[in-house]
């Protein structure tokens, strides 16, 4: 697989993102979802912020408070035989099996805009920021999905309560209009397809199962984007592979003359993230065609291998030139990467449950 990065990788970095908090620090500018707008690609970039700590000893989790309507700061002894502070993400409560109950940043949506696609600046302002209970521990990796003139915004939110989907849309990427949850907890990694097929919208998406069954990838149709239902089981972790531990979408599938291309991420039980692909059915995006077997693409460089949470390649959002994809990723959970690849070379790639078609 020949793959181009581009030389100027990262194209953003936390230390290219004003905090928009006075006492917090940018420590992740990354997962972004992509859009093409008025000549422009944007990058709609999840920025985790946490609050600066005057105590090495003390982590203060940030929350916004939707009664007050602004963030509570909560801090935290590291001290504190009660809590498990072993991941920088997050605070664990040993005493709820080590279930998380706070996070360490805060995260919400902001817009870097590039005129080629390797240069971007960003906003001074969030787009899109915490507003309601639902959003309370912050808004994490958005995706884009264009039909027509309105572009389908959706991320997930993380409160006490679960992490669930929820959907804005816009014209202009000024103003928004907010259209609540639609998937709900325990819920990703959700991407809705740019068309209808056959009078139905669809859907990935990945439930977090605690009681039986795997973090895997599912399908979904709906009349109206908004109410989602018929839901089936679409892709499955593979033992002893590269996408053995967890799968979930990655950029809006598109279209190819063999049918629906996802380029999905996939993770080994030590957290190991790559990028690969599946090819659906154009007129039954239920039906599975064609699976790596191998990664599109690993960690190899060495900002992909570094960083807040290193080894991670996550594929964000395609923008596609004739046969070249030009793929952005987030890289070690930390800054935005763009990758050019083959569209053929892809689909050559691709191991078929079936007929070649």
């Amino acid at each position: 697989m020949n793959i181009y990065r581009y030389p100027e990788n990262p194209l953003i970095t936390p230390a290219d993102v004003k905090p928009h908090r006075e006492g917090f620090e940018v420590i992740g500018a990354f997962n972004a979802g992509i859009a093409e707008y008025q000549g422009e690609t944007l990058m709609l970039l999840r920025v985790a912020e946490r609050p600066v700590s005057g105590d090495p000893n003390v982590v203060i989790a940030p929350v916004f408070n939707a009664e007050r309507g602004d963030l509570e700061l909560i801090p935290f002894r590291k001290d504190d035989d009660r809590y498990d502070f072993s991941d920088p993400r997050v605070i664990r409560n040993k005493s709820k099996n080590g279930t998380f109950e706070y996070l360490t940043s805060l995260s919400y949506i902001r817009i870097a805009r590039s005129r080629d696609g390797h240069h971007f600046t960003v906003d001074d302002q969030p787009f899109i920021y915490p507003s309601n209970e639902q959003e309370a521990f912050g808004i994490e990796d958005p995706r884009v999905t264009q039909i027509g003139d309105t572009y389908y915004i959706y991320f997930s939110v993380v409160s006490p309560v679960g992490i669930g989907e929820s959907l804005v849309s816009t014209t202009d990427f000024v103003t928004t209009r907010h259209h609540g949850m639609i998937f709900g907890p325990d819920n990703k990694d959700v991407l809705i397809f740019p068309e209808k097929i056959n009078g139905k919208y669809y859907a990935l998406h990945r439930p977090t199962m605690k009681s039986i069954g795997n973090p895997e990838i599912w399908i979904a149709e709906s009349d109206n984007l908004l109410y989602w239902g018929n839901h089936k089981h679409l892709l499955g972790l593979r033992d002893g592979m590269w996408d053995s531990g967890r799968i979930g979408g990655g950029a809006v599938p598109f279209k190819t003359d063999k049918g629906w291309l996802e380029l999905y991420h996939g993770a080994t039980s030590d957290h190991r993230y790559c990028m690969g692909a599946v090819l659906l059915d154009l007129n039954d995006p239920t039906r599975v065609i064609a699976r790596s077997g191998k990664p599109v693409m690993e960690p190899e460089a060495e900002y992909e291998k570094q960083g807040f949470f290193g080894d991670v390649v996550f594929s964000c959002g395609a923008v596609i030139d004739g046969d070249t994809v030009k793929m952005f990723y987030g890289v070690a959970d930390t800054s935005m990467a763009c990758a050019e690849l083959s569209v053929k070379e892809i689909l050559d790639s691709l191991e078929y449950l079936e007929a070649k078609v």
